[in-house]
């Protein structure tokens, strides 16, 4: 199964040729318009597709390509963190107020996790932050065999914060601790916060580069399960953010 993930930095419908060259499988697209609302080009182009979003301009969507076949996951869950007598609104979240996240079945036998990230100003919890949570309420559904989860976290050890509980490092280690690991730092050998292969420019500036995207999956996956990313020569023309490109033998 041929699996691709990026962040197309918008107008995804003028995008296509690029991502269907790769011949993948599964698409993941971060920063894609809704195909129901932007014409019959795009809407064609995307098939049996699924997609979540804030606005028709921007959300996440994937398209199932060569005969594989999507179904949506209706994850709804809340969670609550109890300190003795304290009460606090912001100890409890749903599901639905986190941003953005997009659960699916590929072949009613593969649980993917599709994932853009964001944050406000005004949210403490941005971000890896927003995935942290998301863990929280959906750990059980992920904690399985056939497992990927994948797209743009926004996030590096880099910038982890030690008087925060949801920095990445905590969120590598909530996953190893449920059997679910990174190809890239599996397949290449090196530590979160090492990368030496970007999938992100700023402003697609060649000196800002940042490894932000990523896919895991269930360990059972990991040996047969292989990861490039797109040549930023290519890329970068397109959008600020390469694609990783995933193979995963089943």
């Amino acid at each position: 199964m041929k699996i691709v993930s990026w962040n197309c930095n918008g107008a995804f419908r003028n995008k296509l040729k690029h991502v269907s060259a790769l011949t993948a499988d599964i698409i993941l697209i971060q920063e894609c318009e809704n195909p129901n609302e932007f014409g019959d080009e795009y809407k064609n182009w995307a098939g049996d597709y699924l997609w979540k979003g804030e606005n028709k301009n921007k959300g996440i969507g994937v398209f199932a390509k060569n005969g594989y076949k999507i179904s949506e996951l209706n994850w709804n869950g809340t969670f609550e963190i109890k300190i003795n007598d304290f009460k606090s609104i912001s100890l409890k979240w749903l599901s639905s107020d986190l941003k953005l996240f997009l659960p699916f079945m590929v072949n009613d036998k593969f649980t993917f996790l599709g994932v853009w990230t964001k944050g406000k100003q005004s949210e403490v919890f941005g971000y890896i932050g927003q995935f942290w949570k998301y863990l929280r309420i959906h750990k059980n559904q992920l904690a399985n065999d056939d497992t990927i989860i994948l797209g743009d976290f926004n996030s590096n050890s880099i910038w982890d914060k030690t008087d925060r509980w949801w920095n990445h490092s905590d969120v590598i280690a909530d996953l190893s601790a449920m059997n679910i690991e990174s190809i890239y730092h599996n397949q290449f050998g090196e530590a979160q916060g090492n990368e030496s292969n970007p999938t992100f420019y700023l402003h697609r500036n060649l000196e800002k580069p940042y490894h932000i995207d990523y896919a895991f999956v269930s360990k059972n996956l990991l040996t047969g399960s292989t990861i490039s990313i797109g040549e930023k020569n290519q890329w970068l023309a397109t959008s600020d953010h390469l694609p990783l490109i995933v193979e995963i033998s089943i």
